[in-house]
């Protein structure tokens, strides 16, 4: 074995484990560059969802009341629509198979509308919406650095009849020590299109983060069923989205969640995820050598990292 491989990783790995080594080892620059700007920027709202966020590790909010101008999200629902009418006979043929629990980690119940390899395309709504300086205040503000947006799609998951599996089960996880993600529904989301639902303050910041339900394991991931976490977290206490088109969730989902169970029709949302420049991500999003940052603000630009 290398050298590397002996002594680096292992050190590496170790001091993801604490929080300071975390942010001022691994990410210290991005650190500096949020103490030096600081969080003045927020406005009311943006900082009452912060503080919900960091104590409940999740907020539910609308896309009204965040970005207040919604031409944004219109402009998002007229283009995924156009989308779906494309592919309508690709959706058909790959919603067949949405009850194959064969495939275990890929998701079958699951479409990424705009594929596996998303290609950045800074003037397209998808990025637009993610790099929305509302989001971008607030997972800044989350992480307490200059966060890096590492992904965002659309997904169309099918409704399926089989038992819950993979993300529909409880889990956490595990790129990085704080993850920001948003889910933004594009049609109404009852407890027949398998909402986001989350365990409040499970999350790193949170009062319950000690919580280890029994789990099992399935294609190498962690996963708990209901029975299992309402044996040490009470379900009075989850917290489902339910919620009409435009509803937007913000969640760290370091802590426990699970989502997709939908059995009686499909739930549609767009989703991006934020986390720190140091995360164990893989990388989700492609740059074309010719990207233009000419139309994107300095905040844009350092959210992007993508160097």
């Amino acid at each position: 074995m290398s050298f590397i491989e002996t002594n680096i990783r292992p050190l590496i790995k170790n001091v993801r484990k604490t929080d300071l080594a975390w942010r001022y080892v691994l990410n210290l620059l991005p650190t500096i560059k949020y103490m030096i700007s600081g969080n003045g920027r927020l406005d009311s709202i943006e900082s009452e969802i912060l503080r919900e966020l960091d104590e409940n590790g999740i907020v539910i909010t609308t896309v009204s009341e965040l970005f207040g101008d919604t031409s944004q999200f219109e402009e998002l629902d007229s283009e995924v629509s156009r989308v779906l009418q494309l592919r309508k006979a690709e959706i058909e043929e790959l919603r067949s198979v949405a009850n194959d629990d064969t495939a275990i980690g890929s998701k079958t119940f699951i479409l990424e509308l705009l594929g596996g390899d998303v290609v950045f395309d800074e003037r397209s709504i998808f990025a637009r919406i993610a790099l929305n300086n509302s989001l971008l205040n607030i997972a800044d503000s989350y992480l307490r650095m200059t966060s890096k947006l590492r992904y965002y799609n659309v997904w169309q998951t099918f409704a399926s009849s089989g038992a819950a599996r993979e993300s529909q089960l409880w889990h956490f996880d595990r790129e990085d020590r704080l993850i920001l993600k948003v889910f933004l529904y594009l049609d109404d989301v009852d407890e027949g299109a398998g909402p986001f639902t989350y365990a409040p303050g499970t999350h790193k910041k949170g009062r319950y983060r000690a919580i280890e339900p029994e789990y099992f394991v399935e294609g190498g991931v962690r996963r708990t069923t209901d029975e299992q976490m309402n044996a040490v977290f009470a379900e009075d206490k989850w917290i489902s989205g339910i919620g009409k088109k435009g509803t937007l969730i913000l969640a760290d989902t370091r802590g426990f969640h699970k989502g997709g169970e939908s059995r009686t029709k499909d739930r549609l949302m767009y989703t991006c995820m934020y986390t720190s420049p140091a995360s164990e991500s893989k990388r989700l999003i492609n740059y074309p050598t010719d990207l233009d940052l000419s139309c994107l603000t300095p905040k844009q630009i350092r959210a992007l990292q993508h160097k």
